[in-house]
């Protein structure tokens, strides 16, 4: 288990980096926190709203703040699956085929207006943020580490979009909206112009988040903690308003983000209350409706949060969730 020491310095480079960001994101703090933590958790993030409320942003303003390979993909409908991952093409002078990375060969990747293209480009992305690695005429490349991919897409009703399959959906950590700053915020948004942008500086390299990701695996999980994971991810396929609920993957990806979480609180172990808070960013996305929710009017984090206030809290003893 990790002790006072190591818990402290992963917080700290955490902090370093929500705090750098914070700097151009006005009052998007629990946003920040939470794409920050999804990189610590070996995920990927889904940010999704209207155009203007700062999603490319945050994201290239993360980029800049650890120091690491970036890259940017415009999904557009004309986009070919060889443009995310990569091609082979003759070299006449070595009269032999010659790899040419695509865009997704990076360590953090803006796939900027995911939803503008064909279903068929998007599923290049699947290998990639699953197995990370790319495959191309038979030939499997690995990605570097971190590896981090950070999709935004308009609202689904805008037009010249497509629809994310839900296997795609399923791959991303946590789903997010921006939403509009508040006045002051939005006052302060105009003040600093393009000032903070320019001052953004590296406060991380890759080897330190490398090292708090080692960090936030060896948090401890009680199997309390386990149990009550699995308790809501179970719920979701058991609820009338779903038609399907969430996949194993959903207690995967809610345990790893949970684990980094505690590091940022500064502690080496879950709290179920953790989990609790987490639950709707991670498992919202994961889950389909039923016909009769959605004439209802009901959304999913709607349905989230209903099945996690009828799961009781588990009682609990400090020591045994810290494994003592």
């Amino acid at each position: 288990m990790l002790d006072e020491s190591q818990v402290m310095a992963a917080k700290q480079v955490i902090d370093r980096i929500v705090a750098n960001v914070d700097t151009v994101i006005q009052g998007k703090h629990e946003a920040v926190e939470l794409v920050v933590l999804s990189l610590i958790a070996k995920g990927h993030v889904l940010l999704e709203d209207l155009p203007g409320t700062g999603k490319t942003t945050l994201v290239s303003t993360l980029a800049k703040s650890v120091d690491c390979g970036f890259r940017r993909i415009q999904f557009t409908p004309d986009i070919m699956p060889s443009d995310v991952s990569g091609f082979s093409i003759y070299n006449q002078k070595t009269q032999d085929f010659e790899f040419r990375p695509g865009g997704v060969m990076s360590n953090l990747v803006l796939a900027d207006e995911i939803n503008r293209a064909s279903a068929k480009t998007q599923s290049a992305l699947l290998e990639a943020m699953e197995e990370r690695q790319v495959t191309v005429d038979a030939v499997t490349y690995r990605l570097q580490e971190p590896f981090m991919v950070l999709a935004t897409q308009n609202p689904i009703e805008q037009f010249g979009t497509y629809p994310l399959p839900e296997a795609q959906l399923d791959r991303f950590l946590i789903k997010l909206s921006m939403g509009y700053p508040d006045f002051a915020q939005e006052m302060r948004v105009l003040e600093l112009g393009d000032s903070a942008k320019k001052a953004i500086h590296p406060v991380a390299t890759a080897q330190d988040v490398l090292n708090v990701r080692e960090a936030a695996a060896q948090v401890y999980v009680s199997p309390l903690v386990f149990r009550y994971i699995v308790e809501i991810v179970t719920a979701t396929r058991d609820n009338s308003e779903v038609q399907v609920g969430s996949s194993p993957r959903g207690g995967i990806a809610l345990t790893a983000l949970a684990r980094a979480y505690a590091l940022l609180k500064g502690s080496n172990y879950v709290m179920p209350d953790d989990v609790k808070y987490l639950a709707p960013y991670v498992l919202s996305h994961r889950i389909a409706l039923s016909h009769e929710a959605k004439v209802q009017g009901r959304t999913a984090q709607d349905v989230i949060a209903s099945i996690i206030s009828s799961i009781a809290v588990p009682y609990f003893d400090e020591s045994e969730l810290a494994g003592k």
